[in-house]
């Protein structure tokens, strides 16, 4: 059933939904019995729901010589109560109904299985019976009854009825526990609750005055203000028209058993706040009438980027990242020395390990879903384990900042939830962030090619000065040979290349160590960017998960409890 919405207000059904959603996100966050609360209510409701709403079930409640049962019976125009000062009188709860058709199954649910139907002669006559159409009054047995169970019957049916009336005594009327226990409790609920103050026949008009008045002094310290409070006497009956007169009322208007059900999810989401406040589930603070329960705290909004930084410094040292950064300069001056040096002494370079292939590094990313095996990385430190724990700690606790412990202490696990794949999911972001170390620059294969030449002039001069000796030992006519200057060609050519071979060896290695400072710093960034994404992934992620469920609990409650915002309707 749909319920319409007020104007101002949310709807039932939204406040139901609302107060089960934040039931759900408190679960294994907040103490089990404010969760547990909220999902009988939640449940409670769906169960009333779905019985008769056309009938109105009111329950006489009060201590034992109140007077309820007489005031029963009159309301009734039966005998159905036995009136005694014997404790206890009333054993079992009785219900009386005015045209009860189609009551059944709701007063199978409040399992009362005393019932008997008024007839239209009964509680006033025919207009009475008329007015009353679609009441069920029960009357509970006393809620200080030295019988166990019979408080334990008040405090479940307390639960269940539409509209609850307090029956009191000038005796009795302001005794600690019926106020403590059962009023005071029933702030949510002002709209149906009625208090009654029976046998005021046995005070003078003056006293009567001064017990109502003292009476709605300690209700409305109990935050019942506005409840109505009556003063009856069902001995010779006055007042009773009052009382069912507003009973016709609440039965006419047809909405006491949604009106209940609000103040329940309001109730319950009272229950929620203190909870995430850090109260205890049974703990409501001061008596009902002081100030509303505490509301629950909205944490500030805290960047993921502003988290990210310090936690990726740690991370980054713990993943041996500037081991790598190292390791990727020097990998590039070892291979561009193998691809520039001299010919003649660039095969030594082979036997000299390369830095990135020793870490188990440098190859291309493998492609997604491809098994990527463990580095060579040492492990992290102790020092860095520290730091590691330290630098989560700090982002959970900035994260957390100004939230109630509860939340906080969520958010702290959270951030540790995945803190046993850190290591793996470092070395895996390491192995798969690609270095650039296996892109050969141009000027790799341009100086190479420069060296071969060199080495072909220099092969070439050698070869023509061994002619020239092979010649003269072999006493030969000597071939001319052609100048430089004053130098022999084949002599230029062979000292000339050997020089200019060096030359560019050397001038490769300082070229060489430029291009390693420069790879190793976008290297730097790249592994930085990697760490980075598995910061958020294994310790942010799940931080914001949980400040974003602890920012849908606030707005949940407060949509339980009907906490209107303007332009909200």
């Amino acid at each position: 059933m749909k319920l319409l919405r007020r104007r101002g207000a949310v709807s039932l059904d939204d406040r139901l939904a609302a107060l089960e959603e934040a039931a759900d996100l408190a679960d294994g966050r907040l103490e089990a019995a404010a969760v547990a609360g909220a999902r009988a209510v939640v449940s409670r409701a769906g169960a009333r729901r779905s019985l008769s709403v056309d009938h109105t079930v009111a329950a006489l409640a009060g201590a034992t010589g109140s007077g309820k049962s007489s005031l029963f019976n009159l309301l009734s125009g039966t005998a159905l109560a036995t009136v005694g000062v014997t404790r206890p009188t009333t054993s079992t709860a009785q219900a009386a109904l005015w045209e009860g058709a189609g009551s059944g199954p709701l007063l199978d649910w409040l399992e009362i299985p005393n019932r008997h139907e008024v007839d239209g002669t009964a509680g006033g006559g025919p207009e009475g019976a008329e007015g009353m159409a679609g009441l069920v009054l029960l009357d509970l047995p006393d809620h200080d009854s030295i019988e166990l169970a019979h408080r334990l019957e008040v405090d479940r049916l307390a639960r269940l009825v539409d509209l609850l009336v307090w029956v009191l005594d000038p005796q009795k009327y302001a005794d600690a526990a019926v106020h403590d226990r059962y009023l005071a409790p029933l702030a949510r609920h002002r709209d149906v609750t009625v208090v009654v103050l029976n046998q005021i026949d046995r005070l003078s008009p003056e006293a009567a005055e001064r017990c109502l008045a003292d009476l709605r002094r300690l209700l409305d310290a109990d935050g019942l203000t506005g409840v109505p409070v009556l003063g009856v006497s069902a001995r010779t009956g006055a007042g009773v028209a009052e009382l069912r007169a507003l009973l016709e009322s609440r039965v006419a208007d047809r909405r006491s058993w949604a009106d209940r059900l609000a103040a329940d999810a309001g109730a319950a989401a009272d229950l929620l706040a203190r909870a995430s406040a850090g109260a205890g589930a049974g703990d409501s603070g001061d008596r009902a009438g002081a100030p509303r329960a505490a509301e629950p705290v909205k944490a500030p909004e805290t960047s993921a980027d502003a988290l990210a930084g310090p936690l990726t410094s740690a991370l980054s040292q713990a993943a041996g990242v500037p081991l790598v950064v190292a390791a990727v300069a020097k990998a590039h001056r070892h291979r561009s020395v193998a691809a520039t040096g001299w010919p003649v002494t660039r095969w030594i370079r082979r036997f000299r390990p390369d830095p990135l292939r020793r870490l188990r590094l440098g190859a291309a990313s493998a492609p997604e879903g491809d098994a990527v095996g463990r580095t060579s990385i040492p492990a992290a430190t102790t020092v860095q384990r520290s730091q590691t724990d330290t630098a989560v700690r700090d982002a959970a606790a900035a994260a957390s900042a100004g939230l109630p412990e509860p939340w906080a202490a969520a958010v702290r696990h959270a951030a540790r939830s995945r803190a046993d794949e850190l290591e793996d999911g470092l070395d895996r972001a390491v192995a798969t962030t690609s270095l650039g170390a296996s892109r050969r620059p141009v000027w790799w294969r341009v100086a190479g090619a420069a060296q071969w030449l060199v080495l072909a002039a220099t092969a070439a001069g050698a070869l023509w000065l061994l002619g020239l000796f092979a010649m003269d030992y072999l006493r030969l006519p000597e071939p001319p040979v052609p100048t430089a200057g004053e130098a022999p060609w084949p002599t230029v050519l062979l000292l000339g290349g050997v020089l200019t071979g060096i030359v560019l060896a050397l001038l490769s290695r300082a070229v060489a160590w430029l291009g390693g400072r420069r790879r190793a710093r976008k290297a730097a960034r790249a592994l930085r960017a990697s760490v980075e994404q598995v910061a958020r992934a294994l310790v942010l992620e799940p931080v914001t998960e949980e400040l974003s469920r602890h920012r849908r609990f606030t707005e949940a409650v407060s949509e339980a409890r009907d906490e209107v915002r303007p332009g909200r309707g």
